[in-house]
């Protein structure tokens, strides 16, 4: 019997630490923490001045965000590359509602999550009915998005004054040494790595990447999945505006240029497989801290913007080959676990149907009449 085929005798907590030591994001943390270690001991203020901690924890805020709406799309065998214009769209919104009304705050927040989602829902429609691959669809709305921010920014430029100090001072305060912000990113990150682990939306999201046409047979509602993971992704993305707002202080028409690849390269060395069906928000967001952390490394260490971008590039080919050597890993093990399995189901004793009370079934007649033991068998029933 394969362990392969046949599900483990040791304990839940064996199990546990056997999946831990295997995951990748396990791997990601341990690069993580060296990349710090390093870091830090080569410039201690990279960690331990005034804002070296606070910095390490809210930089990345705004990326974890944008990586866990990603993460839903990519393992539905979609992208979505319109976030960081929608980003963009959205901080101005935020930036604007301050301006010219008086709502409060929660409000403009709100109202930054739903333009996010009704954009993010633009883009599900078109790929889940129009059945369009979300590459060009996404790719499309990410220049009508940037273009109906540029055209409606202009050469103007929201800062701090025109948002309150309440607001601005999100991007500040801190509660018992973590930053506010960061402890949004992490409320949500937890509310959607829940739902994609236990509820049976989160899991349908799963099975529709792993096997599009099983699930479909399987009857899932494919199409209203799809565009769930659309909308939530735009969502995340407004929420990221408002808080690129609140971080920053001012609102350009740059803001959230190029923060889609990131948000998909987050994701990709997180552990989110870009073939859909398997990954988790918990990579993701491992993969946005590393990320952001490398950027910001990486100076102190000496080593120059060009390599900067190009330790980000390498580190998602090989994210990326080593979801490939693992998947095609996996499958000779299957297959060899396959063929070594025992034909003991073909020469196995064929059970009888338990019937109600309790008593089993009587024994089937032999279709020759030939049969000794069940001729007594019926005499001694008369």
């Amino acid at each position: 019997m394969s362990s392969l085929t046949h599900p483990s005798g040791g304990s839940t907590l064996s199990r546990v630490v056997k999946e831990a030591l295997r995951s990748r994001e396990l791997a990601v943390a341990i690069v993580l923490v060296l990349l710090i270690a390093v870091t830090t001991l080569k410039s201690e203020s990279f960690l331990f001045s005034s804002t070296g901690w606070r910095d390490l924890l809210l930089t990345p805020s705004m990326l974890i965000l944008l990586a866990v709406g990603q993460t839903a799309v990519i393992i539905t065998r979609n992208v979505d590359l319109s976030v960081g214009s929608t980003l963009g769209l959205t901080a101005y919104l935020t930036g604007r509602l301050f301006i010219d009304t008086n709502l409060p705050i929660i409000a403009v927040v709100l109202a930054a999550v739903l333009m996010g989602a009704v954009l993010g829902l633009v883009n599900g429609i078109l790929v889940a009915f129009g059945r369009v691959p979300a590459l060009v669809i996404t790719l499309g709305t990410m220049y009508i998005y940037r273009g109906v921010f540029l055209t409606w920014a202009g050469s103007d430029r929201i800062n701090a004054d025109d948002m309150p100090r309440a607001f601005r001072n999100l991007g500040t305060e801190s509660i018992l040494g973590i930053p506010v912000l960061t402890i949004v990113a992490v409320v949500v990150l937890c509310a959607v790595g829940y739902y994609l682990q236990t509820a049976r939306g989160g899991r349908e999201l799963y099975a529709i990447g792993s096997d599009p046409g099983a699930a479909e047979l399987y009857g899932l509602k494919i199409r209203r999945r799809v565009m769930f993971a659309f909308v939530l992704s735009g969502a995340l993305a407004g929420l990221a505006g408002a808080v690129s707002a609140a971080r920053f202080g001012t609102v350009s028409s740059s803001v959230g240029s190029g923060v889609e690849f990131e948000a998909v390269g987050a994701a990709v060395i997180g552990g989110v497989a870009i073939f859909g069906g398997s990954g988790t928000v918990w990579g993701a967001a491992l993969g946005a801290f590393l990320l952001v952390t490398i950027n910001r490394a990486l100076p102190v260490l000496g080593i120059s913007d060009f390599w900067q971008q190009a330790v980000v590039g390498a580190l998602i080919v090989g994210a990326i080959t080593l979801d490939r050597v693992l998947v095609l890993r996996q499958e000779k093990r299957l297959v060899a676990a396959r063929d070594d399995e025992p034909t003991s189901h073909a020469t196995s004793p064929t059970l009888d149907p338990v019937l109600p009370g309790g008593s089993a079934a009587p024994d089937r007649p032999d279709p020759a009449g030939s049969d000794a033991a069940g001729t007594d068998s019926k005499e001694g029933g008369r």
